[in-house]
């Protein structure tokens, strides 16, 4: 099936290996602070999906901290000076706050030689008029992708695990950056309690439909700590084996409109935090199986 990976993107659009910086701004987000409510969606650790990034620094040693944690992947015959990255500020939402000052992080950030692109996360309710202007304006020095939180277009199962914002409200925040030239990477979890498959395909379909720059796939991950762990060891519902994830992976690939970038097809949450699926700790063996069969099924297709 024709799907075009971010490895393949970045190296033909870049024409060399990038590697993500994991970063932290600081920042908190609407849905814990009190604003729209606390403790976040049901699903989100206290790392607020950013386990692994550094702690929140002076930017300089953030980044030296993160690359050595990835150094080690770049091939022998780059040289260190030669490396890029790709600065990724992940947890919570990162344009909820004094704008001032992230834009001054974000300013110091980019202006780095060896950073090749701004890749912020954020939650569509966190994008006013004052954050689009300083987007913009970092834009114009370096690619900026801003990752929105989506994760499935059903405002009905949005409200169970409190997302604090309904899809419509989404999609206003997705053409915004988009008119304004910001490349946008959707996320949508798959395997979100009360779901059906074919909601699911319906969520991926809608993404494809507004023509994002990304998309990542994400597996429901239930962590210890979170609130919907609290209702998962209270009242277990059955959750997907590899196979069955493999083959609803293969249905959303299919939908999916082969120019949006896949960024993930499923995510690695710390092991000491995971309840289940248990499964997907093995992020090697995952990763080879799902491959394996979207092999299996171009082959088939053939």
């Amino acid at each position: 099936m024709d799907y075009l990976t971010l490895n393949e993107y970045i190296q033909k659009r870049f024409g060399t290996k990038l590697y993500r910086l994991s970063l932290s701004s600081g920042c908190s987000c609407p849905n814990r602070d009190g604003t729209k409510g606390y403790g976040g969606c049901t699903f989100c650790s206290e790392g607020g999906s950013g386990e692994f990034a550094s702690e929140p620094a002076d930017i300089d040693a953030q980044i030296a901290q993160a690359k050595k944690l990835v150094d080690h992947k770049f091939p022998k015959h780059i040289a260190p000076e030669d490396r890029k990255y790709i600065a990724y500020f992940q947890s919570f939402s990162n344009t909820w706050g004094d704008t001032g000052k992230l834009r001054q992080l974000y300013m110091e950030t980019v202006q780095r030689p060896e950073i090749a692109v701004l890749d912020i996360a954020t939650r569509p309710d966190c994008i006013n008029d004052e954050v689009m202007e300083m987007l913009c304006g970092l834009n114009r020095i370096k690619p900026v992708w801003v990752e929105l939180g989506l994760q499935t277009m059903h405002d009905q199962t949005a409200e169970t695990f409190h997302r604090g914002y309904r899809t419509a409200e989404f999609e206003e925040a997705f053409h915004k950056l988009k008119d304004a030239g910001i490349e946008v990477i959707v996320h949508v979890i798959l395997g979100l309690p009360g779901e059906t498959e074919e909601m699911m395909l319906e969520t991926v379909s809608y993404v494809s439909s507004l023509h994002p720059q990304g998309i990542k796939l994400h597996l429901l991950q239930i962590l210890k700590g979170t609130k919907m762990a609290e209702d998962y060891l209270a009242h277990p519902w059955r959750v997907m084996s590899l196979k069955e994830y493999g083959n609803l992976i293969i249905r959303c690939l299919k939908v999916l409109d082969p120019e949006i970038v896949v960024h993930r097809i499923t995510g690695d949450g710390p092991k000491s935090l995971l309840i289940d699926p248990q499964w997907c700790a093995d992020k090697k063996h995952v990763m080879n199986t799902l491959r394996r069969m979207i092999d299996e099924a171009d082959s088939e297709k053939k």
